[in-house]
Order: structure tokens, then C-alpha cells, then sequence
């Protein structure tokens, strides 16, 4: 009997140490917002962890609401990854409640990160010119946040959390390094297909459905003349309806594009009685199975449904 009891305790202990010992053997817990970001930090994880992505669905980040597991994670993380407030402003206050451990990265404070002024609708021309990111957070006000869907700023982003994982991980930067060479690596050969996807469409004009391509117009030299809402809170009025109808014909636009997290109604208001196609564009990926391929997925999708919708004149 006191064998066995003896046996018991031993398995006892044993158990428990295993339990304590668990986290350092799961790796860093690391909660990333959205997923393209998602998606790149999976890439350089690969081999290491498994990052948790918080929005998911076709959640917009403007309106996100998280479930009580989503809490759980954040509590427990030991690396946050967010844009920052002004995407994901509902986040806001949870971030600042975090434990004190957590390290929280916004990404507009990506050092070098290009970043383009927020425009309203009398400011839309073609190729603004960037702007780095500083240090403080007053940028945020008056910056547009869509910044990974710059393939210059994905570099910039992933040598940037490639860089703050080795810092929290020391032990796996060999790991981290030779998965920093492939992402980087397939950030070149999408940029290669997206123009192949996109020549001859490049000067097509095209109305999107909220202001956030600005990056991709830039990086690609894009032409979109305009967008449907004012903001994504924000539904646009009678006049501003009348106006885009106007500039739809006065600049012949070929397509007005709506996207899934928002109602495309106006997208068909707006194209009745034009010569102008209704397309569709997703900034966030929302309805792609998320993990290392799903940025690459996003971008490509984005090249052939602008391709599709202007029409390739390959």
C-alpha cells in the first residue's frame, strides 16, 4: 500500500510540475487583430507557435466585438499586435487593461513605415507621396491605417515583429530568421504576380466603396477617383451620391466595387443608368482560412478582382 501511495505522490508532483512547466513549453502567446497581420506573423512563427487571431468572420475592425475566449487570450498573451486605436478602436480600452507583462505593438510605430495622409473626397489624386512614421502616436488622427496593403510596408512590418520576436525569443532566432527569408521571399514573387495581374488596367478609374486602397493605388499606380462611404461609420447622403454618379460619367469609371463587411446596396444605386460594373474588394481577407498563406491569398485575390471587374486588356 505505501508503494503504491508512494508511486501516486511521485505521479502527483510529476503532474503538476508538467502543468507549471506547460507555458514555456507552448512558446510566446501571441494575439494578433486582423489577418493579414495575422497571416505574416504565422509565417515567421512557423515551426515555433500558432498566433491567435481575434477578428474573424467578416468583422470589421471599426465594430468588432470579442468573445469571452477572445478576452481570455488577451489576458493571457505575451505579445499583442494591433494597428492600432484608430482601426481597431473598440479594442481601445481592453488593450490599456492588459497585464502588465504583455508587450503591445502598434504597428504604425513600424520604424520607416510609409504612411499616407487620410484624403477626403476632393483630395483624390493619383500617388500622394508618403510620409514616415514617427514616434508619437498624434499620427494616427490623420493617417490611413490600411498600411499592409503596401507590400513595402508588409517588409517593413515583418523585419519590424520579426525583429520583436527574437527579442521576446531568443532561443528560436534561428528559426526566426530562416522563416523572416521565405516570407519576404513570397512577398516578392506576390508583388511580381499582382502586376502581371494588373497590366493594362493600371489607368482604368474605379470607385471603391470606403477609402481604404490608397496604399495599393500608390504601390500599384491605381486609379480609383473615389469612394461610396465617407467613412466607414458613416453612410453617404443623397449628395454625395449625386456627385459620385456625376463623377462616374464624367470620368467614364468602369467599375464601382463594394465589399463584404459593408451593405452593397448603394454600389448598385449608384451604377444604374451608367456604363460602370459592380465588383467586389475585401482589405481584410475575411472570408480566407487564416495562417501563412492568407496575406498572399488577399493580395492576389485583390489583383484579379480589379483585373476582372476594369477588364484585362492582355
Amino acid at each position: 500500500m505505501k508503494h503504491i501511495s508512494l508511486n501516486s505522490t511521485l505521479f502527483a508532483l510529476l503532474l503538476a510540475l508538467s502543468l507549471f512547466s506547460a507555458p514555456s513549453l507552448a512558446g510566446l502567446k501571441v494575439v494578433v487583430t486582423i489577418m493579414p497581420i495575422h497571416s505574416l506573423i504565422s509565417g515567421l512563427m512557423s515551426g515555433v507557435g500558432e498566433p491567435y487571431l481575434l477578428l474573424k468572420s467578416n468583422q470589421s475592425p471599426h465594430t468588432m466585438s470579442l468573445k469571452p475566449s477572445d478576452a481570455r487570450a488577451l489576458n493571457q498573451a505575451d505579445l499583442v499586435v494591433w494597428i492600432g486605436e484608430s482601426l481597431e478602436s473598440p479594442l481601445s480600452n481592453l488593450i490599456k487593461q492588459l497585464k502588465v507583462s504583455s508587450e503591445v505593438i502598434s504597428l504604425l510605430d513600424t520604424p520607416n513605415l510609409h504612411q499616407l495622409p487620410i484624403r477626403n473626397n476632393r483630395e483624390w489624386t493619383r500617388h500622394h507621396k508618403p510620409t514616415k512614421s514617427s514616434s508619437t502616436h498624434t499620427h494616427e488622427i490623420n493617417m490611413d491605417n490600411h498600411i499592409w496593403l503596401s507590400p513595402a510596408n508588409a517588409r517593413l512590418i515583418t523585419h519590424h515583429l520579426s525583429n520583436v520576436l527574437i527579442w521576446l525569443d531568443p532561443d528560436n532566432r534561428g528559426l526566426y530568421q530562416n522563416n523572416l527569408e521565405k516570407v519576404l521571399n513570397r512577398l516578392d514573387g506576390m508583388e511580381t504576380q499582382f502586376k502581371a495581374n494588373i497590366r493594362g488596367n493600371t489607368d482604368s478609374p474605379f470607385i471603391v466603396f470606403h477609402d481604404a486602397y490608397q496604399y495599393l493605388e500608390h504601390h500599384f499606380g491605381l486609379n480609383a477617383v473615389g469612394s461610396v462611404s465617407i467613412s466607414p461609420d458613416r453612410l453617404a447622403g443623397a449628395k454625395h451620391i449625386h456627385q459620385l454618379r456625376e463623377k462616374i460619367r464624367r470620368l467614364e469609371a468602369r467599375c464601382i466595387f463594394s465589399e463584404p463587411q459593408f451593405e452593397p446596396k448603394l454600389v448598385h444605386t449608384l451604377i444604374s443608368g451608367t456604363q460602370a460594373s459592380a465588383g467586389e474588394l475585401d482589405p481584410l481577407g475575411g472570408g480566407l482560412t487564416p495562417g501563412e498563406d492568407a496575406y498572399f491569398n488577399l493580395m492576389i485575390g485583390l489583383s484579379e478582382g480589379l483585373a476582372s471587374c476594369l477588364g484585362n486588356d492582355q
